[in-house]
């Protein structure tokens, strides 16, 4: 377990940033179709439909590479738990339910790197050891 202990971090950190990517850019791709009515539909400004979608690719490839990883992990974390309690919250729906604890699950890795940080095989961690050399 030891040998493989450098690898969890940015695994993890992987499995983190791809949802993000993935959504962002499919957001963009899309110019919004549907997501600003939606938006709009639980009270939130459209106008914020751009933002949050540069925000999500942005974010993700930050986590990915490890760059400013504990502000970037704190900021995801809010994220997931302002989205999933905004469009997620639907006592009645199961699958709602669901989608809303996935997204505080994933707060919870994310608030795991905002403390622990990026780890191994990061750029944070180049440049800590830039730093101290």
């Amino acid at each position: 377990m030891d040998k493989l202990e450098p690898y969890f971090a940015p695994l993890g950190r992987v499995l983190l940033a791809v949802i993000f990517i993935v959504a962002g850019a499919s957001k963009i791709a899309s110019g919004g179709a549907g997501m600003v009515e939606y938006m709009e539909s639980v009270g939130v400004p459209g106008f914020l439909f751009w933002p949050a979608a540069i925000f999500e690719v942005a974010a993700g490839l930050m986590v990915l590479v490890g760059y400013k990883t504990k502000l970037v992990g704190f900021l995801l974390a809010g994220f997931c738990i302002i989205t999933g309690a905004l469009f997620h919250y639907v006592p009645a729906d199961q699958t709602q339910m669901t989608m809303m604890m996935k997204n505080f699950a994933m707060a919870g890795g994310f608030l795991m790197l905002a403390r622990f940080g990026a780890g191994e095989f990061s750029m944070d961690n180049r440049a800590s050891a830039a730093v101290s050399e």
